[in-house]
């Protein structure tokens, strides 16, 4: 085995763990946008939109 094939596998392992984290973020961030919405408070619900587009953007690294 190469170092670049224990590296891949340390990643993917890696991956397997932070994905259910990520989700559990995910969640928490649009309950706070859905408090934020309700209350209408622009400000957080802007907060809201910029980390879920971050989350997103790493579960979507994370899953190639």
């Amino acid at each position: 085995m190469t170092m670049e094939q224990v590296l891949r596998a340390f990643k993917r392992t890696d991956a397997e763990r932070r994905i259910p984290l990520l989700r559990r973020e995910i969640d928490e961030e649009l309950a706070k946008l859905h408090h934020a919405i309700m209350c209408e408070d622009l400000e957080t619900i802007e907060a809201c939109k910029e980390r879920l587009e971050a989350l997103r953007r790493e579960m979507l690294l994370l899953e190639l």
